[in-house]
């Protein structure tokens, strides 16, 4: 009956594997790291990779109980392994950007719409925390023209602290390395 069970559990993890999923995270793990700007969030795609993630953890757990043999457990393990890193690098590019454009990003209803809630969020935090942070050491001991984080003075019209990502820097550094200087 276990053996029954263990079976079914592997043709399913089979069959989920057998998809191209994790072809397609790799895919937006390589593009998300290329691009200068933040890409649109893959979420049904990351949930379709948690739930493999969780049936693989299954298959792992189940075969090391009936005894199967330790190399074909190590290769799972090591399979669950490969997804776990591309999932978590993928999401940590994700945000190291969100940190590096934080206030690009959230005054830009453009790149704001292409994070997941839980990015938001994090944005959100990230802003509150460091807007807290440098009133308490910085900004507290500056005249009152320079007290803003997103702006460089008071005279400033419009909030000029925040960077953006350069498309142009990145296009002309790939040209240059397809063409050499001409």
């Amino acid at each position: 009956m276990a053996t029954e069970e263990s079976a079914s559990v592997m043709d399913d993890y089979e069959t989920l594997i057998s998809t191209t999923d994790v072809e397609l995270l790799k895919r937006a793990w390589r593009n998300e790291k290329a691009a200068p700007e933040i890409l649109q969030f893959e979420s049904s795609l990351v949930q379709r990779i948690k739930e493999q993630i969780e049936l693989a953890e299954q298959n792992v757990e189940i075969s090391e109980a009936n005894n199967i043999d330790p190399l074909t457990v190590s290769l799972y393990q090591m399979d669950l392994d490969r997804t776990q890193f591309l999932l978590r690098s993928y999401l940590r590019v994700r945000l190291q950007k969100i940190e590096k454009y934080l206030f690009y990003v959230l005054k830009t209803d453009e790149y704001l719409n292409r994070l997941s809630k839980q990015e938001q969020m994090f944005a959100r935090r990230c802003t509150d925390d460091l807007g807290s942070h440098l009133d308490e050491t910085v900004l507290a001991k500056l005249p009152d023209n320079y007290q803003s984080i997103l702006k460089q003075s008071i005279t400033s019209e419009e909030d000029d602290m925040g960077t953006r990502s350069s498309l142009s820097r990145f296009h002309s550094y790939y040209f240059y390395n397809l063409f050499g200087s001409l």
